[in-house]
Order: C-alpha cells, then structure tokens, then sequence
C-alpha cells in the first residue's frame, strides 16, 4: 500500500468523548471498543488512540507500516499530549504510556503487552520528581526496561530474572518493592547493558517515539505467535481479523499505598453468582495480579481498605453491565484514591456460570429468552457434564488450593506442556503442574485433562485459560512445591513424581494423591430451562446413538428424541455372546451358521426390547451388522488355542480360518451390506430379533417404531437384495405374532457412490442416514487409525483448516451429503433425512444439517444437550435474530 489514505486508521479517545464507539469491534477490536464506548459513557478512562486492527493485516503482509500511518498516529499523539498536559520525551510532566493489544474477539493472555513507555534515563528523573517517589520512578523504569526487552527485542526473561534476584541478595532484602532507587537505578543500567550485547551491540532505544514504534509492531506480531494461533484454532477465531494496538496514557497502580490495581467481574465468572468478583493489590502494576507473583486479595477486602474506590467500581460495574446486558471482565487502576477503567469487555465464563447468568438475566428482565440461548457457546455445555469426584471415593488429600475452574479429573503428573501435548496425543491422561502456566503452555493446557498451579489467583492466566476451555483448574496450592528441573511436587516433604496419578476437584480446590472414582455431575434447574427453550425454537430433531439401554436411558434423560444409530455389533463382543459370533463366523456351511446364530437370536432379542422400551414410542434406526468379520476374532496364539478349546475345534483348523479372514484393508472389504449378500441367515437373524422384540413391546405398551438400516451400500441392487430379507422376515413374525408393527427400511449412506446415486437407492430405500465418519474416510482417502500421523502436521501448517473427523467437512463431504439429499427427495418427496456420525454433536455440523433440510441429528449421550443448542442457534441464524443477538453482546 502506498500514497495516501483518506480514511482513518487511528481512533482518539479522550474528555468524555470518543471517535469510535461499541459497535466497532471489527475495527477497533474488543478492547479499544470498550474504551471508546466507556469514553463516551462519562466513565473515567485515561485517555488514549487506537491504530484499527486492519494495520495489523497489512504490516505482517509488508513487514512495514503504510505510509499515512506516521502522521496520523503523531497527529493523535499530540491530542494526547494537549488533553493531559504531559510531554512524550519531555522531562517535566512526562508522558507516559501503555501498549496494549485487543482483537474484535477476547484472546485474554495470547497477546503482548508493554507499560511503562517513555521511559528513558532523563524522563525518569522528570517522574522521580514530580511522584516525589525516586523509588516508584525507577522500579517502572525498571520494569519497562524488562518487559520491552522480552517483548519487542524478544530476549529471554529468565537472565533478567536471574539479575534481579542477585540484586535483591546483594542488597539483602526479599521483595522486589523493599529495593531502593539507587538499587532499581543499577539494575536498570545492568538490564540495558544486558539488553545491548544480546542484541549484538544495538543499545537500548532511549527515544519514546522508538520505543513507541517498535512496541505497535511488537504487539502486531504477536498475532503470529504459536499461543496465539493455537488460541484462534481452538476457538475458531480467523486468522484474517488481526489485532489493534492500543495507546493509552499511563495511571499508576504502584505509586504508593494510596493506590492499586485489580480485575473483576461483574459477576462469579466459575458459578454465576451475581455479586462483585475478582481480585486486586495495593501499590501495583496490572502485571503483578495475573502474573501470580505476588499473592492477591479478594475484591470484597477492597472496600474495608478503599472504601470510595470500591463503592465507586461497583457503581461503575453496574452501569457498563446493564448498559452491555451482559457480564463484564473489567481491568481498573487506583492512582492516589482515583478510579480509573482500563478495560470492560464481555467475560469468558464456566458453562455453569454461562446457563445461570442468562437464566438470571432473563428473570432480571435485561435479555429475552431467545438471547439467552444464543449466548451460550453448545461446547460450553459440555463443562455440566464434566465428572465429579464420587463422595464414596476413598481419597488422600494432598493440599488446597483455589477452585479455578470446575469440574474434577485424575491424570499423572506432567510439568511440561511439551511432554503433556505428546503423552495426550496417545491417549494418555495428564494433569499439567506449573508453578505458575503462562501463554507458552498453552498448546499443553488444552490436551490435558486438569491444570494445577502452585501461584496465581482466580483472574491468573491459568484460571481464565481453563474456564474457557472447560478444563477443570486448581491454581494459588501455596504449600506446594514445584520443581520442575527435577520433575517433582510436593507438600510438607511428601513427594509426587511425574507421571504419578493425582487428581484435582476445580470445584473445591482440593488435591489428591491417586486416581480416585468420579461421577457424573447432576445438572440444575436452569439446564433444563434452557433446553426449553432451545427445544421451543429449533427445527430439526436431535437423536442419540446407543447401543444398550443404558445408554439409551441416558440419551432420553437429556432430552433425545430416538435413537439415530444402534450398533447392532457391539452386542456381540463379551461373554457367551463372543464365542455364539465366533462360532457363527468358523461354520463351515449355512446350516452352521444357523445353529450359532440361533444361539444370539435371543439376546439381539432381549436387547431390542428393553431399548424399544427406553425408548417409549420414539424411533430407533437399527444398523445391520457392519464391521468385517475378523474384529470378532483373536489375533494372538494364545488366545486362538483358548477359543479353538471353547468351540472344541483344532487349533490348525481355527488357525486357517482367521489367516483366511484377514483382509489387507478391512474398511473396504467384506463388510456392512457385503455380508449379509454373502451370509444372508445373518440378515434374517437379525430382522427376525428386531421384529420379534417390537411385536413384545408393542403387544404390552403400544407405540414402536423400528428403523432398520443396511450398512454401506454402493448398488441399489445391493439394497434390494437385503431389504427383500427384512421384509420377508418381518411378514413371517406378523403373522406368527398376529400383530403388525409400522417399520422403515432405509440405509447409511457413507460411500461416495451411494450419494451419487442417492437418487436410485431412495426409489427402494425410505430413509437415508448419514455415516459421516466413513464417509470422511471414503472421500478424503485417510483411515482414522493412521491419520493421527500427519494430520497434526496438516493442521499446524494450514493445510486444512479443521480435523475433517472432528468438524464436518462441507467444501467436500458436505457437497456429497448435499447432492445425496438433493437426488434422494427429487425421487421420494417424503425421504427422512439424518446424519449418525461423530459430527452429529458438533455445533457447525448441526447447522450445516438443518440449512439442509434434514428431519434429525443424531450424537453420543453427552452431546445430546449441545446438539440441541446448537439447533435452536442455527434456526435463529436462519431467522436473521442470531446475529442481531449477538451484536447486543
């Protein structure tokens, strides 16, 4: 870009007025929005510019500021100057300033922050004097000196840190506050001359405007750094929308007793409760309250220690709540008595929190019903689901910390991020233990299963990160020691090593030693409001797969309406069960195979009984047998001599028979529809059990509705053959049982074939049910067992932008899905419609279903709830009032 620029690109705001307002998110991110609107509300807020996030696109493309950029940014500076009547670069009344990031969407932590600037070794002395304070002067200087060097100069801080503390033994004091300034004025020549041979024999920019320009592009590049992009992936925020860089005169927290910082919430951001929340210190900087370096006090003390300040912020956190109709993170400064807002943007919250606040919201009258549902984020709900530790659970207490973030898990100790990422990825589980996490941990804080912190409090980086990823968190365990050289923690010399079980409540605080047993959490009142009203405004139906009644019964109690998918498979792999399919498979001839099946037809009998009767009338889809026949068998000697003696057969003869089933890729081979043409007894077996069972339950309660769904079909002559089996055997059980019960008879479609002719499978077929986990598989060319190698790798460089077995594919998969649904109702008007993969509970997934048309979604258990919000969200942004909803937030 180049030549001139008409439009702005830095936003002044400042006595009372703004030139930028809320609705200016995508302009001026979430932050600098805030400000304005604050501003603009009468709110006392230093004033400040924001440079629009767009800069931040085109500066990381050119590597260079455009042109215009110069003078608008001095331009505004100057306003700063005038309105403060304060110099940058001048020795009386210097101006100081922060710079701050701010995306349109919260990534609190991800991004860089620097205070303190316009320090320079003549500014300092101008601020010495007029705070009267020589200590307060050059501990920020110091301070500044540190943090533009980890930041802008990207210099390790440890060596920093590791001067400072030879400073305080030097001068034999403990805290960094009891240092005086001729000990703070050392340490800041020792840091910049540390900084100068680092950087090759650059010295230390002493020039404000310098140090200015290289802060804005510091805070710009690090929208590319890993925490970042890993934050963006996790919370599918586009990598387009770059950050803003916010300039905002300095108020000091630190400058004597008088004075403080602090972060709150309008309400409990864990529980919901509506009260004042969060924490803060006296004489300090924003940094010492989330850092975990200093331990903090809660924000209920303030108003003992400053009670006008405190009265003043709750008045403050009132007005910016009602005035957003939405809870408020807030960031504040108290300089000598004064109240001054730094931020307000709206709070990341605990799924807990997340359903009472907009029930209670609703009740307070400040949202509609339809607002609340389209608040909550469907994976938030998955957090009420978490486990909890079982009251009957024999458990060892460890320690106590702070409960940061609910629910409980058990995993082994892990104290690196990099070691918990890798061990995660095995399907290990872990608990990261940090003494205090920072941005750098975050691609290990989202695998693991909990976070335990030995610093920090409830507003730290570990305990905001593991509320908004639903992780539960134990952070501020005061007594425990973390050695993180040697890999071990402990309390009171009790030891626990990595990759020893311990587990952590985030609902109490408390640590245990040892793996102990969890359950599931019961869910509120508000839950199944909030269901009520998804339920009240969503379309499409949402099912559950089950394959027992228990699960069936669970899928019912969270709200499904039949079930989408039942493996009939997985009735087969246990007990006298196993060897019935097992010696059904080594038959040699059809009437073989008719003996052991007649053994299972009695228990696919009972089974489908008790699920028809879980299910009270709703439809259940039952899927024919599907996996290759080799999953029933055993693969190793040993266990082949033991079935061979159970059947009674030489082992020789079971020995040929399991080499002879092996396929070289079993996903495409004799399976689904493929074994029921080449074993058809099979087929019958099985509609013989489904009908059978629905003639009991229908005779004794009524309503059945049984779907009977032939896997993996290719040929539409391959859906005859087999649907002419069912509907043999379902005439011969009615009239044996004298009763007729309604059926369906449909298919999963999940091969590409079968979509392309989904308008010749329908002419046979009365329901198509999406398999879109092998479907994915078909489409893509990639087994779900051996992608895991390249797949991470595909996703950290951008080659696909999600795990296609995670979020449906649309561009691709979702083409076939659509054709398929298209050709399918342009022959059969009345074709039901669902989806029974994987995808069935993911939120974006759901959405795609119902912009589709289709009649149902179908998920686990637990996603059973998340699919229904998740529906009820995709008919209002059908509607058009999800986003003017969401605009309002």
């Amino acid at each position: 870009m180049s030549g001139t620029y008409s439009q702005p690109s830095v936003f002044f705001f400042g006595q009372g007025r703004a030139d930028g307002t809320a609705t200016m998110k995508d302009t001026l991110g979430g932050k600098g929005a805030g400000l304005a609107e604050m501003t603009n509300l009468g709110i006392p807020v230093p004033p400040g510019f924001t440079i629009a996030s767009a800069i931040c696109i085109t500066y990381l493309e050119t590597h260079q500021f455009p042109p215009w950029l110069r003078a608008q940014v001095e331009t505004s500076l100057q306003r700063l100057e005038a309105v403060t009547s304060r110099h940058f670069g001048g020795k009386e009344s210097p101006l100081l300033v922060s710079v701050r990031s701010g995306a349109a969407v919260s990534m609190p932590g991800m991004m860089e922050t620097i205070l303190n600037l316009g320090l320079n070794d003549n500014t300092v002395e101008g601020l010495a004097e007029e705070s009267g304070n020589p200590q307060f002067a050059w501990d920020s200087y110091r301070r500044f000196v540190q943090m533009y060097s980890a930041v802008v100069l990207d210099l390790p801080k440890a060596e920093f840190e590791r001067m400072l503390e030879a400073r305080k033994q030097k001068s034999k004091v403990t805290r960094d506050s009891d240092l005086s300034a001729a000990d703070l004025k050392a340490l800041v020549k020792e840091y910049k001359a540390h900084a100068e041979k680092a950087t090759g024999g650059k010295p230390f920019p002493d020039d404000p405007m310098e140090q200015l320009w290289g802060a804005i592009a510091a805070v710009f590049e690090s929208w590319h750094t890993r925490r970042a992009i890993d934050y963006r992936k996790l919370h599918d925020i586009p990598d387009s929308m770059g950050t803003a860089v916010n300039v905002v005169t300095m108020v000091f927290g630190n400058i004597g007793e008088d004075s403080g910082t602090g972060v709150a919430f309008t309400r409990d951001p864990s529980t919901g409760e509506r009260k004042l929340y969060g924490e803060f210190l006296m004489n300090a900087q924003g940094e010492d309250v989330v850092s975990g370096t200093r331990n903090v006090e809660p924000i209920a003390q303030l108003k003992e220690q400053m009670p006008a300040a405190y009265a003043e912020l709750d008045r403050l956190a009132r007005v910016l709540e009602r005035h957003f109709r939405d809870v408020q993170d807030l960031e504040f400064t108290i300089e000598r008595g004064k109240l001054y807002m730094l931020q307000t943007r709206r709070a990341q919250r605990s799924g807990p929190a997340a359903v009472r606040i907009s029930c209670e919201m609703v009740d307070e009258g400040a949202i509609s019903e339809e607002e609340a549902v389209a608040r909550i984020p469907p994976e938030d709900l998955d957090q009420l689901l978490h486990p909890m530790i079982d009251p009957d659970s024999h458990v060892d207490l460890l320690t106590t910390g702070l409960p940061a973030s609910p629910g409980a898990a058990s995993g082994t100790v892990i104290f690196d991020a990099d070691i918990a990422e890798r061990l995660a990825r095995k399907g290990e589980a872990v608990i990261l233990v940090r003494r205090e996490t920072s941005p750098e941990d975050f691609h290990g804080m989202i695998v693991c299963k909990g976070i335990l912190t030995a610093r920090g409090g409830m507003t730290s980086h570990a305990a905001v990160v593991a509320r908004g990823l639903g992780k539960p968190c134990v952070a501020s365990a005061q007594d425990l020691e973390v050695d993180e050289q040697h890999q071990t923690l402990s309390v009171g010399g009790r030891v626990v090593k990595q990759g020893e079980w311990i587990t952590i409540d985030g609902g109490s605080g408390r640590v245990f030693v040892g793996q102990a047993k969890l359950m599931t959490a019961e869910l509120s009142g508000n839950f199944t409001r909030l269901m009520q009203w998804s339920d009240k405004v969503r379309q499409i139906r949402v099912r559950v797969n089950a394959d027992t009644p228990a699960d069936a019964h669970r899928g019912r109690d969270f709200g499904a309406e039949g079930i989408g998918l039942c493996r009939t498979e997985h009735m087969f792999f246990e007990g006298d069960r196993l060897l019935a399919m097992r010696e059904m498979i080594l038959a040699q001839d059809t009437d073989g195979r008719k003996k052991a099946l007649a053994k299972l037809l009695p228990m696919q009998r009972g089974d489908f009984e008790a699920i028809f009767r879980a299910m009270e009338g709703f439809p259940v889809c039952i899927r024919l047998l599907d996996p290759p026949l080799h999953e029933f068998l055993p693969k190793e000697p040993r266990e082949i001599e033991e079935m061979a003696r159970a059947l009674g057969k030489p082992v020789e003869e079971v020995e040929r028979i399991v080499h002879s089933l092996a396929e070289a890729n079993p996903m495409l081979g004799l399976r689904g529809c493929r074994l029921g043409i080449i074993y058809p007894e099979i087929t019958a077996m099985q509609a013989r059990a489904i009908f059978e069972a629905a003639c009991t339950v229908a005779a004794r309660k009524g309503r059945v509705m049984p779907e009977v769904m032939i896997p993996l079909v290719a040929n539409v002559i391959e859906f005859r053959k087999q649907a002419l089996i069912v509907r043999q055997v379902a005439e011969e059980v009615f009239r044996e049982r004298q009763i007729t019960v309604p059926y369906l008879l449909g298919t999963m479609i999940e091969l590409p074939r079968a979509a392309l002719t989904a308008d010749e499978i329908a002419r046979e077929a009365q329901f198509f049910s999406f398999g879109t986990n092998d479907l994915t598989q078909t489409t893509w060319g990639l087994s779900r067992d051996d992608a895991g190698r390249f797949l991470p790798y595909y996703l950290e460089h951008g080659i696909i932008e999600d795990d296609p077995f995670q979020v449906l594919d649309t561009n691709g998969v979702g083409k076939l899905i659509e054709m398929a649904c298209q050709l399918g109702r342009r022959t059969r008007q009345d074709l039901k419609l669902g989806i029974c993969g994987e995808h069935g509970g993911e939120a974006k997934s759901v959405a795609f279903c119902d912009a589709l048309g289709m009649n149902y979604v179908s998920c686990s258990p637990f996603r059973v709830p998340i699919a229904r919000l998740a529906a009820a969200q995709s008919t209002l942004m059908q509607r058009g009032t999800m986003d003017r909803t969401r605009a309002t937030v």
